[in-house]
């Protein structure tokens, strides 16, 4: 459990682009991380065989690893689309990835995969489990399959989670840490950073922060919608 360790304390920066933006282009994706390391991020967050495989050549650090469709589906509230079976598993294992994310809800998967195939495989395979999560719930049912590591990812970005607003979901967090014994993660609508004071006030493992440093469309709009009243 020593990538485990690591990560205590750190914030994490997810380094991810679609396929339809500019910055996914490779040599963007690579800029992008090495940037957010020399800041200090103390681990990555990234999407696809490709980009986990430049993180673990180019540094020394966690790899959190994911897949994600190159289009999200307009019903992705209602979906399992983030490592959704053993196929992309196998393709982060094989990347390289230390830690593999995967959506943590019980929603069917596609060719009837189960979540505790994917919890199974990634430990036969001695690689950490993250497990994406909404609710309470199915934090405790992913840590009872035995997942390594629980994340807020996916609270309110699911349609059957509460809806949290622009803030982060620190009830979730606060809960998760009383409830289980695993390390949990804040991820979502991590904006300032005095959110990320209060997530380790409230025992978060480590911080996972994205559009907030990654997503420059995302930045650029919430000025620009400022301006605009």
């Amino acid at each position: 459990m020593e990538i485990v360790n690591r990560l205590k304390n750190k914030v994490v920066v997810s380094v991810q682009a679609m396929p339809s933006e500019p910055l996914y282009l490779e040599k963007c994706m690579v800029a992008m991380m090495k940037s957010v390391i020399k800041g200090g991020a103390g681990a990555l967050r990234v999407a696809g065989a490709r980009d986990v495989k430049n993180a673990k050549n180019l540094f020394d650090v966690p790899v959190i690893g994911l897949t994600k469709p190159d289009i999200i589906p307009k019903n992705w509230k209602d979906i399992v689309y983030i490592t959704p079976t053993l196929k992309e598993v196998i393709s982060l294992i094989d990347a390289g990835a230390d830690i593999i994310a995967f959506d943590g809800t019980s929603r069917e998967r596609e060719g009837g995969c189960k979540l505790e195939d994917i919890i199974k495989y990634i430990k036969i395979n001695k690689r950490i489990s993250m497990a994406d999560i909404s609710t309470v719930e199915e934090g405790i049912n992913c840590a009872k399959l035995g997942a390594n590591i629980l994340s807020t990812t996916l609270s309110g970005y699911t349609s059957h989670s509460k809806a949290c607003g622009d803030e982060p979901d620190f009830e979730l967090l606060e809960i998760l840490v009383k409830e289980t014994s695993l390390p949990v993660v804040l991820e979502g609508r991590i904006w300032e950073p005095w959110q990320v004071d209060k997530a380790f006030e409230l025992g978060a493992h480590c911080v996972v922060i994205g559009s907030a440093i990654t997503r420059p469309q995302l930045i650029t709009k919430r000025f620009v919608c400022r301006n605009q009243y």
